[in-house]
């Protein structure tokens, strides 16, 4: 048994979304072949993502019959240099935004990160919305952050997730009045201070709308992905035509769209009634050719669960939590599927004899 061998056998292992086998898609970075010992690193970048899983169990099996022990890993290119990336540690950074306000992202921001981490990841949310933050409320978050000697700043842990934010800097109802300049030089200092340590991923709460504090981010930080927050209803859906148009121009890629507010079923008739219309989010999805990730009801429950600290995403017995969690299953899939396509491009282009 040897290397060769070995990549053989792994050709009977399949992408499910790229449709090829993940050798000649170009997903193994290397094999290690010993007397003791087979070592693949695969080029998988959404760790506990499903499909990912699903593809790294499927390489196990392939190579189960062999009379040694399989250790898998697994690294994908970010293409950040070392010395200009201010999270180095971090694996996948996505951003949640929206065109406008009032349409839940917070809520969906704050579910998409606690559900990533209920599937196993390491993860931490960035409440970058500098003038309006609520996340530490939303999750229960009521102590400071603490600073090491070196003056770095440890971020606040709750849910199993790392968390700063804006409203930890500020008494509790004072209000955030900063020019552009200064939201550029706090949310630097934000990412740049704080010791997040190695995480798979990082959910970054922008604020609404298209100013300084996205462009700041898409300008500083290299961000994987974007899920866009809209409601159904077509003012909400104007609006975040706008935000896809930033980060196209930006060269970002949109993850998928995930629909808020979608339906209120009533607790007494048990009647759904379409508050905000219907089918808006999945419409938009189809016709900017985006993934729809899914969509959430208007349920009281989303509300008590953000009021009282603890993301209904963590509620087994919720429907509206089994959305939550699906969708968050869904993101880690397309951000998979970002990074194997272009690691898989990068590899064939590399391939290709010159003319």
């Amino acid at each position: 048994m040897n290397e060769a061998d070995v990549r053989e056998r792994l050709r009977a292992v399949e992408d499910p979304d790229l449709g090829a086998d993940i050798v000649s898609l170009g997903l193994v970075n290397s094999i290690e072949v010993t007397d003791d010992e087979v070592r693949v690193d695969l080029a998988l970048g959404a760790p506990y993502s499903p499909t990912e899983t699903g593809i790294a169990n499927a390489v196990r099996e392939a190579l189960a019959d062999l009379d040694r022990t399989i250790d898998l890993s697994a690294s994908v290119d970010r293409g950040v240099p070392e010395e200009g990336d201010p999270l180095p540690g971090v694996k996948n950074i996505i951003a949640v935004a929206s065109g406008k306000g009032g349409v839940g992202k917070s809520t969906i921001a704050v579910n998409l990160a606690a559900g990533l981490s209920q599937l196993g990841a390491r993860v931490g949310l960035f409440d970058a919305d500098v003038y309006g933050p609520n996340v530490p409320r939303m999750l229960g978050a009521d102590e400071s952050p603490r600073a090491t000697e070196d003056e770095e700043i440890i971020p606040v842990e709750k849910h199993g997730l790392k968390l700063m934010s804006m409203d930890f800097l500020v008494g509790k109802d004072d209000p955030v009045i900063f020019r552009g300049p200064m939201v550029d030089n706090v949310l630097t200092q934000l990412w740049n201070d704080v010791r997040w340590g190695s995480l798979d991923y990082m959910v970054i709460d922008l604020p609404p709308g298209t100013g300084d504090t996205q462009l700041t981010m898409l300008q500083r930080v290299p961000v994987s992905g974007a899920v866009i927050v809209t409601t159904p209803q077509e003012v909400a859906l104007d609006d975040a035509r706008k935000g896809l148009r930033m980060f196209g121009r930006h060269e970002t890629p949109v993850l998928g769209i995930v629909e808020n507010m979608s339906s209120f079923v009533c607790p007494d008739c048990g009647e759904a009634h379409d508050i905000f219309g219907s089918g808006g989010g999945r419409e938009f999805a189809e016709e900017t050719d985006m993934p729809f990730l899914g969509e959430v009801p208007l349920d009281p429950s989303v509300r008590e669960g953000g009021d009282g600290g603890r993301p209904i995403v963590l509620d087994e017995d919720s429907e509206t939590g089994e959305s939550l969690r699906d969708i968050a299953a869904r993101v880690a899939n397309m951000q998979g599927i970002v990074h194997r396509r272009k690691q898989s491009e990068s590899r064939q282009s590399d391939s290709v004899p010159e003319q």
